[in-house]
């Protein structure tokens, strides 16, 4: 039996490739004659440059950058055939802020960093620059970065913003310098940037915001939104993926980016349908698979995929919060969850890939060998 494995990273646990080779540690327990074939994935999130790396090649560039609590980061963007990739994570990824800081800092934290690299590609001559966005640590509607390519917000007394004072936004000055490169933004995020599906609401939490916190972060955003449509000409807060990476993808729309599945990107890179097609069955899988999944994620991506070679699609999430019907209608057959298997979160947390790693020899020892 040949099996493809297209795992997306598991959130703050495994990377794609951690999550791919433990699938397979655990698959060759449970089905050792199978044939396999890893394909580690990224949506836009982190994990993103390197699958990009892995795939096709091409150089990678270090660079030091403002990270998201405004002190210096490393982080590093690809260069191939004149095409920048971009991390978005990188710079302003949730992971360079303790999680004892979050609920403290959730307001004032910046994607100045992403912007600094944008500018580095565009000074090395990229043509084209693509920033996979996701796994992002701010909520500043992409402020930071438009701040660092030469665009500022002002307040009332004529003086730039700070990080976290957008609601006292009154008007953008400047130009957005990004040479003659095309920009693309790496989403598979449908939300927009405002409401009860913007940044703030479904992402804020997870980013350390409390109720309080969302609220004031949802009306800094409109304000933002105003000033930044009046300075572009256009007003792209209702456009699917202006929301993502706490509104980062609003302000790359906003300047005349277009908006691409970062899961698309990455499968063509990677050369995943024709993987696909050689293959019995398809193992995929991120940290959850939720309702976020069925609206266009990297799971179901590849299930879609899938579906349409007449391959099965099997997903292993570290949590499974959807239906049997739900799941099958984004074209996979079944999820399996290792919590449940693990007999809890704490034990999965404990030894992530031990535990996705027996999963998958379970899951194995139904659908392997056939």
């Amino acid at each position: 039996m040949r099996v493809v494995i297209a795992p997306d990273c598991f959130g703050g646990t495994l990377t794609a490739t951690e999550a791919a080779e433990a699938i397979a540690a655990g698959w060759r327990r449970g089905a050792p004659a199978d044939e396999l074939v890893l394909r580690p994935l990224a949506d836009g999130g982190p994990g993103f440059v390197g699958v990009i790396h892995a795939a096709m090649g091409g150089v990678l560039h270090r660079a030091t950058v403002t990270g998201p609590l405004g002190t210096p980061v490393e982080a590093t963007w690809l260069l191939n055939a004149g095409v920048a990739y971009i991390e978005s994570a990188d710079a302003a990824g949730l992971h360079l802020v303790p999680a004892e800081r979050r609920a403290q800092v959730c307001e004032y934290v910046t994607t100045r960093g992403v912007g600094e690299l944008i500018a580095a590609a565009r000074d090395k001559g990229a043509h084209e620059i693509i920033v996979g966005l996701g796994g992002s640590a701010t909520t500043d509607g992409g402020s930071g970065a438009l701040t660092a390519l030469g665009v500022t917000g002002i307040d009332d007394m004529g003086s730039p913003l700070l990080p976290g004072a957008l609601a006292d936004c009154v008007r953008v000055d400047g130009t957005a310098d990004i040479g003659r490169a095309i920009l693309i933004a790496a989403s598979d995020v449908e939300n927009p940037l405002l409401g009860p599906h913007g940044a703030a609401v479904t992402f804020g939490p997870q980013k350390g915001a409390d109720p309080a916190a969302v609220d004031r972060l949802d009306r800094a955003l409109g304000t933002w939104a105003d000033a930044v449509a009046k300075w572009s000409g256009r007003d792209v807060r209702d456009t699917p993926g202006a929301g993502a990476a706490g509104g980062l993808g609003f302000a790359l729309l906003a300047l005349g980016a277009e908006l691409k599945s970062g899961a698309d990107i990455v499968s063509g890179a990677t050369n995943l349908s024709a993987s696909i097609g050689w293959a019995d069955l398809v193992i995929t899988g991120e940290g959850s698979f939720d309702w976020q999944s069925l609206r266009g994620k990297l799971v179901t991506s590849v299930a879609g995929i899938a579906a349409a070679r007449g391959v099965p699609c099997l997903a292993l999430a570290g949590r499974v919060a959807v239906g049997r019907r739900q799941a099958a209608a984004a074209g996979v057959e079944a999820a399996y969850s290792v919590s449940d298997h693990a007999g809890s979160v704490e034990a999965s947390m404990a030894d992530p890939a031990g535990t996705l790693a027996a999963l998958a020899e379970h899951v194995a020892g139904q659908w392997g060998g056939r």
